[in-house]
């Protein structure tokens, strides 16, 4: 067995070089990927060190740590080099995405060391998203696996065009040719519907450095590049010169009255002083009179220079808008289809509200359907209610608002975007936009000359949706039933939306599943809307267990029309009424999803009204809603005196 000792890295086979070399050469961006242990960060390792990118305190600190962390025995362990968390030595993993550069007399490079566990296909995710090529690195003695097939697929769905297939530890199996060809040719099979420009299989030793920078004695039946040979030639950049101009503006630029500027970063394509542009979403055209830079005005601009335009006509631009080329326009539309590469340990969820942010812009958007999960071994399209963690699948969103974009495989820069939980804020997913719905360019709203306020004014009241939530049990349907009662003999005009009543009817196709659950309160909650539009006070009595479902049902109402009332009922509480015999049943496991038993019930965290039922009338309970409407209804009126002064 080979040993490597830290004085073999002395003498590396590649010279650095100034700084002036560096910024007239081309920039690949790659990432390493596969499954767990297959060796990728000692493969990052090894090219820092064959670069010469590892300094004199660095390899002693590599020292170091290779006695107290490395895998390796008396060797210099490489993978510390990029494993600078303290969980990810202590555990031998890769946890978080890691970023190198480095440099060869050809190229410049970044590349993402990737984790290959599962739980963290995300983060893969992340360094891919930005990525030109992929090396999946396949362990010799284990062949293709799972992860090394998922890797592959979001590598193909995040756009990545080029594979690397480094067939590392081919020195465990005793450079044996045959091996290498069987996994080479497993892979070839499994990525053919993938779309990969081109697929390089290279037999390496990542740990001693066999076709990594150097041709191996070893393997005198492979006669392709060495990995480094490759990286250094690969062309991954015919397209991107072929891309339609697109501009983000990020910042409207105003010091004096003089000036006006958009500033942002050059997405794709290119443009010159005089070039005629496009604001995507209003469809005005102007001309390109300067371009601005720190150092000066250009002649042109290219793709990732980060520049200001100032344009010959007073257009209105803002941050989030998109300049073009007039000729090759983005989409602009408030529905589309997309695949989804799910994140959050919550399934996605059809019907569910979700901040849907791309490069230009964000809005509020809903999965409407999720038409099917991806099957990362055999690519099958299969059907599904909903996405779990590091799932894939094809999907329909609707936006509140129409915003601009391109289909991911036209331009990764426009096309791609994530979705964020409302309630915990962090990344839910990350999609890429397949095609705009063309369903959503035929229908339009259309004018009405009866108004809501109108329809409310008939009725001499102020409409409102009075959403009460609670447990099964809690006394939502006697206080609603009451409160109905005396608002009717008060002359006021209302309805009640009862969670058991509208499951024979709008709701009878549903089941209680989570998925289900949030598709009954999404039509719920669009019933209530029309409702309160016809100025009818609305009296809606369901579960409703999730806090995402509520905010969603509370988004469609203006201030002062949506009121959450939470009937706070003990679940022993609720248990010992049990009128229905529900929670018997559930307790016995004859109900399954049974809310508050074996599913969530999330309890309002602000409701404009907090009834506390436990030892309370529930005349008391109504009472306390009426002072809560005479309240609301008063600051109106005083809104609507002080409007008309």
């Amino acid at each position: 067995m080979r040993h490597l000792k830290a004085d073999a890295l002395v003498g590396t086979v590649i010279d650095p070089l100034d700084a002036a070399d560096q910024t007239r050469k081309s920039l690949l961006r790659f990432l390493t990927c596969g499954s767990v242990d297959d060796g990728k960060s000692t493969l990052i390792g090894r090219l820092l060190s064959d670069t010469r990118q590892i300094f004199e305190d660095q390899l002693a600190a590599l020292e170091r740590d290779s006695r107290r962390h490395g895998t390796t025995g008396e060797e210099v362990d490489f993978a510390l080099l990029v494993d600078g968390l303290e969980a990810e030595r202590e555990q031998g993993i890769t946890i978080d995405v890691a970023y190198r550069f480095f440099a060869t007399p050809r190229r410049k490079f970044i590349v993402a060391d990737t984790p290959g566990h599962e739980q963290y296909t995300r983060n893969m995710a992340t360094g891919a998203s930005t990525s030109d090529l992929a090396i999946v690195l396949i362990d010799a003695r284990q062949g293709v696996l799972r992860q090394t097939r998922r890797h592959s697929i979001i590598a193909s769905l995040l756009g990545i065009r080029h594979i690397v297939l480094a067939i590392n530890k081919i020195d465990l199996v005793g450079f044996d040719a045959g091996v290498y060809g069987r996994i080479a040719e497993d892979y070839s099979a499994f990525a053919r519907g993938l779309g990969f420009a081109s697929v390089t299989p290279i037999p390496i030793s990542a740990r001693y450095g066999d076709n990594v920078s150097q041709r191996s004695d070893n393997t005198p039946w492979y006669s392709g590049p060495t990995l480094l040979e490759h990286l250094e030639t690969v062309d991954v950049d015919g397209a991107s010169a072929e891309r339609p101009f697109r501009f983000p503006v990020q910042y409207v630029n105003r010091p004096n009255l003089d000036f006006r500027g958009f500033a942002g970063t050059v997405a794709s394509g290119s443009i010159a002083a005089g070039d005629e542009v496009v604001v995507a979403k209003s469809g005005q055209k102007s001309r390109v009179r300067r371009i601005v830079t720190a150092g000066g005005d250009l002649r042109r601009a290219v793709e990732g220079q980060a520049v200001t335009l100032l344009l010959e006509d007073e257009v209105e631009v803002s941050r989030g808008n998109l300049l073009a080329a007039p000729s090759a326009r983005p989409d602009v539309a408030d529905q589309f289809a997309a695949t989804v590469v799910w994140f959050d340990e919550q399934a996605m969820l059809p019907g569910r509200s979700y901040i849907l942010r791309t490069a230009t812009d964000q809005a509020s958007a809903t999965v409407t359907e999720l038409k099917h999960r991806l099957d990362v071994n055999s690519l099958e399209h299969q059907p599904a209610r909903s996405l779990a963690m590091n799932e894939v699948g094809e999907v329909k969103i609707a936006l509140q608002a129409p915003i601009t974009f391109d289909s991911f495989s036209a331009n990764r820069a426009t096309g791609a975007f994530i979705l964020i939980d409302r309630i915990t804020n962090a990344t839910a997913g990350a999609g890429m936009i397949l095609h705009p719905l063309r369903r959503a360019d035929n229908i339009h709203w259309q004018s009405l000359d009866v108004t809501r306020k109108s329809r409310a004014a008939a009725k001499n009241q102020q409409p409102a949706a009075l959403w009460l939530t609670g447990l099964s049990g809690s006394g939502k349907s006697t206080v609603a039933n009451l409160l109905e009662k005396k608002l009717h003999a008060a002359g006021r005009h209302t309805y009640i939306l009862d969670g058991d009543n509208v499951r024979h009817g709008l709701n009878r196709d549903l089941g209680f599943t989570e998925a289900d659950r949030v598709e009954n309160i999404r039509r719920v909650a669009e019933v209530a809307k029309l409702m309160v539009d016809a100025g009818l006070m609305v009296i809606v009595s369901f579960i409703s267990p999730f806090r995402a479902e509520r905010d969603m049902a509370r988004r469609l109402f203006e201030d002062g029309e949506f009121a959450e009332i939470f009937v706070d009922t003990p679940i022993e509480e609720c248990t010992r009424r049990d009128s229905k015999g529900l929670y018997a049943k559930a307790l016995a496991g004859e109900i399954k999803n049974f809310t508050g038993i074996d599913s969530p019930y999330e309890a309002p965290e602000r409701p404009e009204i907090h009834l506390k039922t436990v030892g309370r009338a529930p005349e008391d309970l109504v009472e306390e809603i009426e002072r809560w409407l005479d309240r609301r209804d008063q600051a109106g009126q005083q809104f609507d005196d002080g409007a008309g002064i």
